[in-house]
């Protein structure tokens, strides 16, 4: 076993070469079987790519600006989303059955805002994700915290009863006030998630070397929107992202925080999906949005 006094730092990532796909467009997927393919071509579009609407806030610090009524501020907003990123509560109340975006359910959980964060357990059972349709689960993972280990195996746990549903499962790295949020912290987490079996990973942008961590990564990165940015910054870093090979961005706070959410989701999917530029975006965005500049 290697130990981490011997390890020597990884160079070669070969970021100029796509990663083998198997004859299906998603990366890391192309061995996996026809269930968990199918739900995987309801979160990406055929450009391998996804923009993700998170709301999932309330599971540890309840009601939250923009998401006072999920009925009536987000709802509204799932049209322009490829896929929803919402707890089982939220979806069985606040959203019509009839909707068409994929859904993405939280599936870890317990402790609130009060508490320490990490203590997190499976909030969830596979069999109740399949009855809600769900095209995946969420599960934080913890890498460097103090419940590392509990919160790996929550999502290990989780990842052996995706394979017997045809669930694929979102790795998502959760970034403490102590970790810091560079290439090797995000390199080390997001290829654990991936390679204990997480069929996705969420994870944050960094300005250096995030290409690294991408191509480092064997299976989709979809970055988080994170804190409230001004509209033009957080644009910036959703065309950064994609542009360092990210398959997507799941934000939140950036999209239902704005004067105009509506003009934000459509601005960051032209990003994604249509190859705008930071500022033709942010025009596209102030254009919707009357003139907005939050």
């Amino acid at each position: 076993m290697a130990d981490l006094e011997g390890n020597i730092d990884a160079k070669n990532f070969n970021t100029d070469v796509p990663a083998s796909e198997f004859g299906f467009y998603v990366k890391g997927a192309g061995n996996l079987d026809y269930g968990m393919k199918r739900r995987l071509s309801r979160i990406f579009r055929p450009d391998g790519r996804t923009v993700m609407l998170a709301f999932d806030h309330g599971y540890f610090q309840g009601p939250t600006r923009g998401l006072e009524r999920l009925d009536l501020n987000i709802a509204p907003l799932a049209k322009y989303a490829d896929a929803l990123m919402g707890t089982r509560g939220a979806f069985r109340t606040s959203f019509p059955a009839d909707g068409t975006q994929s859904l993405v359910v939280r599936a870890s959980g317990g402790p609130s805002i009060l508490k320490d964060l990490s203590d997190e357990r499976i909030a969830m059972d596979m069999q109740d994700a399949a009855r809600i349709d769900a095209s995946a689960v969420a599960i934080q993972v913890f890498v460097g915290g103090e419940k590392e280990t509990q919160s790996v195996h929550n999502m290990t746990q989780m990842v052996d009863a995706g394979l017997n549903y045809g669930i694929p499962v979102l790795g998502v790295t959760a970034v403490g006030r102590d970790l810091v949020r560079n290439s090797r912290y995000l390199g080390l987490a997001t290829r654990i998630i991936a390679e204990l079996g997480a069929q996705m990973v969420k994870t944050y942008y960094c300005e250096e070397d995030f290409e690294d961590v991408v191509s480092g990564c064997p299976v989709p990165i979809i970055v988080a929107g994170g804190k409230k940015l001004e509209a033009k910054d957080a644009l910036d870093m959703a065309s950064k992202s994609v542009a360092a090979g990210a398959a997507g961005l799941d934000m939140g706070r950036n999209i239902f925080q704005r004067v105009s959410p509506a003009a934000m989701i459509q601005a960051v999917g032209a990003i994604v999906h249509d190859g705008a530029t930071t500022d033709s975006a942010y025009e596209m965005y102030l254009d919707l949005s009357g003139g907005a500049n939050d």
